[in-house]
């Protein structure tokens, strides 16, 4: 395993952490990816490992504004992309993007799964517990990195 995917084993690992335990994604768990991510194309490319950090930076973020515009997803998730998005450039970034909206519904597919046998075994005060404490929402630091790290499996 190179250093890319070290550092998106990290940083995803970091962010799903944060995301499951306090349903944000602190500012530094991105900011890292960006600067890693820039380091590394840098390293990799020189001054034209700068322009893909940059677009794929840039492309990162877009992919995710308008959810988050919508409220669907929250600035964190955006920013984790963008982050990722200086890692992986902006052609792995789209394939990363396909296979977190993937990741994304299978996990949702699961938690909603799990919230109608819940409601089934009448087991509905957890359920409102969790509506009490904003916690409706899933989250999705989980789908963001394991999306990035399959589109780093080696293809063929």
């Amino acid at each position: 395993m190179n250093i890319q995917v070290w550092i998106a084993i990290l940083v995803g690992l970091a962010a799903m952490i944060d995301d499951l335990a306090r349903r944000q994604i602190a500012n530094w768990i991105p900011l890292s990816a960006l600067a890693a991510g820039f380091g590394w194309q840098i390293g990799q490319s020189g001054l034209t490992g700068l322009l893909y950090a940059a677009i794929g930076t840039a492309a990162g973020f877009a992919v995710f504004l308008i959810f988050y515009l919508l409220g669907g997803m929250g600035g964190g998730d955006v920013k984790l992309m963008a982050g990722f998005g200086a890692l992986l450039g902006f052609h792995r970034l789209l394939e990363a993007a396909l296979w977190t909206a993937g990741m994304g519904g299978v996990i949702a597919v699961g938690v909603l799964g799990v919230r109608s046998l819940r409601g089934k075994l009448g087991s509905t005060m957890g359920a409102a517990t969790n509506r009490e404490q904003g916690r409706d929402s899933i989250p999705y630091a989980p789908a963001i990195a394991l999306g990035v790290w399959l589109s780093l499996v080696p293809k063929g």
